[in-house]
């Protein structure tokens, strides 16, 4: 099966395996990003309110042509909503903001444990989504501990986990959770850079397991580690505003990795380094 199949969800939705992640691009940067997105294949794109570029994101999804049923659009919402009725409305501003008629996955940002919400958040997101106004619900950045929860109070899991994942913070307990219920695992931050990896040193796509995998199947590194989450799996958001690198980050089903060199690659893990701590940050 082609690794660029889309992900099937529990309720039977199909999404893109390999999606356009957008923060931190703002105004005319983010809006010419997805376009060249959008022009180079990628039918997931993924943005937030704490990003501040749903108007952007949603300039170049109107922009392009494509008819909307073609898209799979990914937004998420702040603490402030982490209420019964906060979804709804924070579904309410991004739809304004983006300019379309409809999201397809939401998903709460972050847990904010301390204000002790996310689970009537929850609840509030499975109304919307059993009242037809969403075609999926989701998480990002919750722990098994976090997820547990909601599936305790409501028997319902998310259809997606946002995670920090990568070569680097390989997240083999949180997958293992995340695959005994049915959640698909996205990855953001896929080629370990940017944001959240302020403790880890080094740059994970001149790794020589990353470089001699590259060279043998004559691939850019970054390639080569996106295609390491799809061998595992995984879903993906990859972001780039350089037009060139957009195409090459889409362009990862036409080669295999051996067993060996996931392997090689998988064995960087860090033992932990450089998550970002969900019970302790969040927006």
């Amino acid at each position: 099966m082609s690794t660029l199949e889309p992900a099937t969800l529990t309720n039977g939705i199909t999404m893109p395996r390999c999606g356009f992640g957008t923060a931190p691009m703002v105004g005319e940067e983010a809006t010419a990003a997805v376009t060249t997105a959008l022009e180079a294949g990628y039918r997931l794109i993924d943005t937030a309110e704490a990003y501040g570029n749903e108007d952007a994101v949603g300039r170049a999804i109107r922009a392009s042509g494509i008819p909307r049923d073609e898209l799979f659009v990914t937004t998420k919402f702040n603490r402030d909503w982490h209420r019964r009725s906060g979804p709804a409305q924070a579904l309410g501003g991004s739809l304004e903001r983006l300019g379309l008629d409809r999201v397809d996955l939401l998903l709460i940002h972050w847990p904010n444990p301390g204000l002790d919400g996310y689970v009537a958040a929850w609840e509030g997101m499975l109304a919307l989504l059993e009242a037809g106004q969403l075609r999926a619900v989701g998480t990002s950045n919750f722990t098994p501990a976090h997820l547990q929860r909601l599936i305790d109070a409501t028997g319902m899991a998310p259809h997606v986990n946002q995670l920090q994942c990568n070569p680097w913070i390989v997240r083999d307990r949180e997958r293992a959770f995340h695959d005994a219920n049915g959640i698909v695992t996205q990855s953001w931050g896929p080629l370990g850079r940017g944001w959240g990896h302020d403790e880890l040193t080094g740059d994970l796509l001149t790794d020589p397991a990353v470089v001699a995998a590259a060279q043998a199947h004559d691939r850019t590194p970054g390639q080569v580690v996106l295609r390491w989450h799809l061998q595992l799996g995984l879903s993906v958001t990859a972001k780039s505003a350089t037009p060139e690198r957009i195409r090459q980050n889409l362009a990862v089903d036409d080669f295999t990795l051996t067993d060996d060199e996931v392997a090689r690659i998988t064995a960087l893990d860090r033992g932990g380094a450089g998550i970002v701590d969900p019970d302790v940050f969040g927006h």
